[in-house]
């Protein structure tokens, strides 16, 4: 069509933003000629992101178009730090002819920047009848013509220039302008989120306007949306066929030498009571990255969670190339805060790269830091999510108010149907950010302030409208956020009651790792007839207990007048704390719900669990070491060993008479399970040095 020689694309960019590159690299695809005006010049042309303001693109346009005599050249003027081409100079110059005018502009739905000249916008039979300077084409003599009076100056609104032509009928007609009113060439975005959806083809991905079923050429992401979510797509950075296409670009390896990896500072931020704090920093531990080459800068808010810290760095802060810690008393608020962890990186010269990580987020992939890294780019987020929920850390585009809008393919990320590097409005909980970009762009002090903006908000729409491009990967699973809602401080092991709000983690801490094979692969004892064993807890949970037990202190005397049961009287007397005592009943139930119930229906099949009393016990030499032969109240009966034969204490263990068996090397975390009445009466043997502690559940009374 010898179209590349009638075509000549123009656009106005300072400096080479992400946005221009993308840009740049659509219009590569397509082959393109493209010529880049006011390279070098410094922006004067108000703030490309809210209008007005450009007429410094009018006057470059106009000197430019000096240079060109050719009178069929058709030229293409258009924004480039928020437009894509979606197809190419064939179609666009078709679509151009077809419109039958030497000068098509772009439509736009809202009218600015004054909405007094509405009237005078002439009407369309169909479409949008307002002007938009954001991009337009037309042939050179008649743009020549258009631009002949400029004499604005730079900061003047190219918008209301060009607004003014078209309305002016003598001017609209020698000049021989019209609008593309069904967004058949240009599709501006302002006002128009609705219109647009993506169109998968073969190989390719492009943007339809559903309202006038269009297929628009060139997409302009002008207002406060910019491209939204259609810019990791078109035309083919994510396709069906081919998945991510640009995942595997400009990539930093991270082999070689440790010694040589890039120092980077993690900033850690505890801003309200959080469960698993301890976890969190297990996890910060076992990240895969030397830590010699990393800072550690700690924010934490909370009186609560200083032993943590404490003991954390206790251990570990010599590890480190270097730790700041700043506490409860220093009184300093959570915005500076982040403040001053950019600043310990801008300010090191060795720092390259600062790793924010909120303290409720569940680092489980110990390669993050390497894989973030290596993707290279100025700021990446790893994808977080919660267990059972749609929700992540990151939006998956912007509504028209610059809230949070679910994008189309948001579900599909989430769920891991699309996997790839998406450029996002907003990221929170865990980010690497380059330290040049914090020593650039991003160097502003007031990066998290906003007079109507929450800080987290406030600082992705700084950091988008520097024109830094904020990634989320999924090519990976990375982790969680945890639910801080209903997190009481009140306990010792406070985690203990975090079955509700976070099951996920209270079953990877306090749940032994085999259990699941006893269910899936009967991994289950029977050490006497009808007694069945099997590990249900992890040394930590047995821990937690007895600390919480000991911690509370009321045990029982052990006498049979016992005011906490029905009746008041017990006939077998044990040194005992009933759950209910710590508020632990609701947790207890579930846990044997959830954890023992599947068991008993396995092992005594067609019976139905119902649950009643439940309590720790100790057993002590000098106190009560022993229990003589009884029945238990149940019909069977849940027993815990919480600590160790032959390292916590001496003797003990249970004796089944009718069989003659005993059970004398009980094992931390697991349960005995056996028939309460009739069949088993059973003893519990003397505990001659140290002190033993068992959990036991009655079920069905």
């Amino acid at each position: 069509c010898g179209c590349k020689r009638d075509l000549l694309v123009l656009t106005v960019a300072s400096q080479e933003t992400d946005g221009f590159r993308r840009f740049l690299r659509s219009a590569k695809h397509f082959n393109y000629t493209i010529k880049v005006l006011g390279g070098g010049e410094t922006w004067e042309g108000g703030d490309y992101i809210s209008p007005p303001g450009g007429g410094q693109k009018v006057r470059l346009l106009k000197s430019a178009l000096e240079d060109i005599q050719e009178e069929n050249k058709v030229i293409l003027f258009v924004d480039s730090y928020d437009v894509i081409f979606s197809s190419g100079p064939k179609e666009l110059l078709k679509k151009f002819q077809q419109a039958k005018h030497r000068v098509v502009f772009s439509a736009e739905t809202l009218i600015w920047p004054d909405r007094h000249l509405e009237d005078k916008h002439p009407h369309v039979r169909e479409g949008k009848r307002f002007l938009g300077a954001g991009g337009f084409i037309g042939y050179a003599p008649n743009l020549k013509k258009m631009v002949s009076d400029w004499s604005g100056a730079d900061s003047d609104s190219d918008q209301l220039y060009f607004t003014k032509i078209y309305i002016n009928p003598e001017k609209r007609k020698s000049i021989n302008i019209t609008l593309d009113s069904k967004c058949r060439l240009f599709q501006n975005l302002h006002g128009a989120l609705d219109e647009v959806v993506l169109k998968f083809e073969d190989g390719r991905v492009r943007a339809r306007n559903v309202l006038y079923d269009t297929l628009p050429v060139i997409i302009h992401g002008n207002g406060p949306t910019k491209i939204n979510y259609l810019g990791n797509y078109i035309p083919n950075l994510w396709t069906f066929e081919t998945g991510c296409t640009i995942c595997n670009e400009n990539l930093r390896p991270l082999s070689g030498l440790q010694s040589e990896y890039p120092v980077v500072v993690i900033g850690i931020f505890i801003q309200q009571p959080t469960p698993f704090v301890t976890v969190f920093f297990e996890r910060l531990l076992n990240l895969k990255y030397p830590k010699n080459r990393i800072q550690l800068f700690i924010y934490n808010q909370e009186s609560h969670h200083e032993p943590h810290v404490r003991t954390f760095l206790e251990y570990h802060e010599s590890e480190y190339q270097g730790v700041k810690l700043i506490g409860p008393e220093e009184d300093i608020d959570p915005v500076t805060s982040r403040n001053i962890g950019f600043e310990m990186c801008r300010d090191n010269i060795d720092c390259e790269y600062f790793f924010s990580i909120d303290v409720d987020v569940v680092l489980k992939n110990e390669d993050t830091l390497r894989i973030l890294i290596e993707l290279n780019k100025p700021f990446i987020a790893p994808m977080m999510t919660k267990p059972g929920r749609l929700w992540t850390n990151f939006w998956g585009a912007l509504s028209a108010d610059g809230y949070y809008a679910r994008s189309e393919d948001y579900v599909d990320i989430v769920q891991g149907h699309r996997v790839g590097l998406w450029n996002v409005p907003y990221v929170s909980h865990i980010f690497l950010i380059k330290a040049d970009a914090l020593r650039t762009d991003l160097k502003d002090p007031d990066l998290f302030e906003s007079a109507t903006l929450d800080p987290d908000m406030a600082f992705c729409s700084k950091v988008r409208n520097k024109g830094v491009f904020m990634f989320v990967t999924n090519m990976h699973t990375y982790g969680r956020v945890l639910s801080t809602e209903n997190y009481q401080t009140n306990h010792l092991h406070n985690d203990l009651w975090q079955m509700f709000e976070n099951p996920v983690e209270w079953e990877e801490r306090y749940i032994h790792e085999n259990y699941s094979k006893v269910l899936k692969d009967a991994f289950i004892e029977t050490p006497c007839p009808d007694v069945y064993w099997f590990p249900v807890f992890t040394d930590v949970a047995c821990k937690h207990l007895i600390e919480e037990m000991e911690h509370f202190g009321q045990w029982s005397g052990g006498g049979n007048v016992d005011n906490r049961i029905q009746g008041g009287y017990e006939n077998v007397p044990t040194i005992d704390i009933h759950m209910n005592q710590i508020g632990y009943e609701k947790e207890w139930h579930k846990f044997l719900l959830d954890y023992v119930a599947p068991v008993t229906e396995q092992m005594y099949p067609g019976y139905y669990t119902r649950f009643d009393l439940a309590f720790v016990v100790r057993y002590k030499p000098d106190e009560q070491p022993a229990l003589r032969p009884h029945h238990d109240a149940s019909t069977f009966t849940i027993n815990i060993a919480l600590n160790q034969v032959g390292i916590d204490y001496q003797g003990g263990g249970c004796r089944f008479l009718r069989y003659n068996c005993s059970i004398k090397a009980p094992r931390r975390g697991w349960a005995l399970m056996h028939p309460g009445r009739l069949t088993h009466y059973h003893e519990g043997l003397p505990t001659v040095e140290g002190v033993r502690y068992i959990v036991v559940s009655f079920v069905d009374p």
